[in-house]
């Protein structure tokens, strides 16, 4: 073995967007691609003689040469101790806990998360700090400043290790071990949740469906759901990752998930529905005909977060990106604590979690998760669903009704349109911008507007400054609209529209949630002219 230095080029755009840095795998694919950004990472740390580096990723298409490339190339750059997990996979949760656990200096995620996989389909990679979150701002414009000037990087000839086998190898003087890639994380969990009260739940009869969607969750809800709390086999569907996910988009969401929402409106559905996304941090609820949006999700937990033992002593605060609707507020108001809103990204939550300020935090994109690690967690949010079925004894439908009878409903809707020519939707977004001044006041429809921003958040701890984070419309009676571009994709853009109206009366709890919020749909269209800058008559996905 020996090291090589090895000349290249920059490549273009290797900017990291919310998650990191997505491409298609062809892009990936590339001589120097993935080399150009791992070293652009490497200098940027600096010296890590000594250190500790966490490499796992969702099993996706192109994961295995990827990890065998970083792993070569850490142990150029001089770490003391790699973490690989089995087979090259880790969820992103379990790369938080396992660099939390194991006092690793960060980790080095392979994913783009909910995006489509396979030879044609999309890959990532983002560099988590020590705390387990992903690096704040500073570091990734860093490292994207460091892809502009690269000339070289450094790389053993190594040969690829074993991922399969749990132990040891040396890579030049790096200790480089595959570790099982569930345990950590669950042994977390069992600290977290009480496992007797599920174990018990689940032996009086319950049923479950769990969908792993092909993707990184179903060894982990098998591990834990099926093994440790004794669920029957087959609970888990879609439990084996694999690289194109199965030729599906591993999205929960009612239109991705269409398997689940099928087993779950059927007469004979099991008592509660689940589903996780491509790298484990995203989760979709389901009662019996009945879904949860994440929003109200959210909410929920945070209204009994004492059920469960590792959030006996109660709340610190509730952190929600600014789309995400105001049901968590309501929550916060009632106990008495702080409640956050941030920019999208679960970076931004990072600081009010590790400051003490917030306990539970979550992104209306099917992300929740709290203080116990540093990503939004989808296996997590399942068993604190599980937790709190087993402790209240009642349905999911009946704990969300009582949840809007207690604290009023905010009906909540975002509306996708994926795959925008860039130029029309940074066009449509600018137009919107010249517009906020003169819409205080105006009348629309049965609205009349409070106040219209572009938001921007100044973060209480460290003082920094996120702008242009998305244009608010937000009417006298709290009703919203917002408007942004997503940073997740790989396609040109998608326009996310978000919609929510508060209704406190119980009599008008249960409407169609699109016909409830019709009025604003019809406003969002006036004001935006989504249709013309788009070409869109219609969302291409809505939740």
């Amino acid at each position: 073995m020996s090291i090589q230095t090895v000349s290249t080029t920059p490549f273009p755009g290797q900017r990291p967007g919310t998650s990191g840095l997505r491409k298609k795998v062809s892009v990936f694919q590339q001589p120097h691609y993935l080399e150009n950004f791992v070293q652009s990472v490497f200098d940027t740390l600096g010296d890590c003689a000594g250190k500790t580096l966490v490499v796992g990723g969702d099993g996706r298409y192109h994961n295995r040469v990827a990890v065998q490339t970083i792993l070569r190339m850490a142990a150029a750059h001089g770490y003391a101790r790699v973490l690989v997990g089995q087979g090259g996979i880790l969820s992103t949760p379990a790369v938080s806990c396992v660099i939390r656990k194991r006092g690793a200096l960060g980790g080095i995620v392979l994913s783009a998360s909910h995006n489509p996989g396979g030879p044609d389909g999309d890959f990532g990679i983002k560099y988590n700090i020590d705390n387990g979150g992903p690096a704040p701002e500073g570091v990734t414009e860093a490292i994207y400043r460091r892809t502009e000037a690269i000339a070289q990087y450094r790389i053993s000839d190594a040969a690829d290790i074993d991922l399969n086998r749990l132990g040891v190898t040396r890579i030049e003087a790096t200790e480089v071990e595959v570790i099982d890639s569930v345990a950590d994380y669950a042994e977390l969990m069992q600290q977290l949740f009480d496992f007797d009260a599920i174990r018990a739940l689940f032996a009086g009869g319950f049923r479950m469906c769990f969908d792993g969607m092909h993707a990184v969750s179903g060894p982990y809800a098998k591990a834990i759901i099926e093994g440790l709390l004794g669920a029957p086999a087959g609970t888990v569907i879609n439990a084996v990752p694999l690289e194109d996910f199965g030729g599906h988009h591993p999205d929960p969401n009612p239109v991705n998930a269409a398997e689940l929402i099928a087993i779950m409106a059927a007469d004979d559905a099991p008592d509660f529905g689940a589903a996780s996304d491509g790298d484990g941090d995203r989760n979709m609820i389901l009662g019996r005909k009945f879904d949860v949006t994440p929003s109200d999700s959210l909410a929920v937990l945070a209204a009994h977060a004492t059920v469960a033992p590792g959030y006996r002593a109660g709340l610190k605060g509730i952190a929600r990106s600014m789309p995400t609707s105001q049901a968590a507020d309501r929550v916060a108001q009632a106990l008495g604590i702080p409640a956050f809103e941030t920019p999208t990204g679960w970076k931004f939550f990072g600081n009010l979690l590790d400051a003490g300020k917030a306990t539970l935090c979550g992104e209306e994109s099917y992300g929740t998760g709290s203080d116990h690690i540093r990503e939004k967690d989808g296996v997590w949010a399942v068993l604190f669903w599980l937790n709190l079925l087993a402790a209240s004894g009642k349905s999911v439908e009946q704990l969300v009704s009582e949840h809007w009878q207690r604290f009023g409903r905010n009906y909540y809707s975002r509306h996708d349109y994926e795959a925008v020519e860039t130029h029309a939707a940074n066009e449509l977004m600018a137009s919107l911008r010249i517009k906020l001044a003169t819409l205080k006041g105006q009348d629309l429809g049965h609205y009349v507007v409070d106040f219209a921003d572009d938001f921007e958040y100044t973060d209480p701890v460290d003082g920094s400054v996120a702008k242009q984070q998305g244009v608010r419309i937000v009417m006298t009676n709290g009703s919203r609209i917002v408007f942004r571009l997503s940073g997740t994709g790989t396609e040109g853009a998608t326009l996310r529209v978000y919609l929510e109206r508060y209704e406190a009366d119980p009599e008008f709890h249960h409407l169609p949630t699109q016909q409830a919020l019709y009025p604003l749909i019809l406003i969002a269209e006036q004001v935006a002219g989504i249709a013309d800058w788009t070409g869109r008559a219609h969302p291409t996905v809505t939740t």
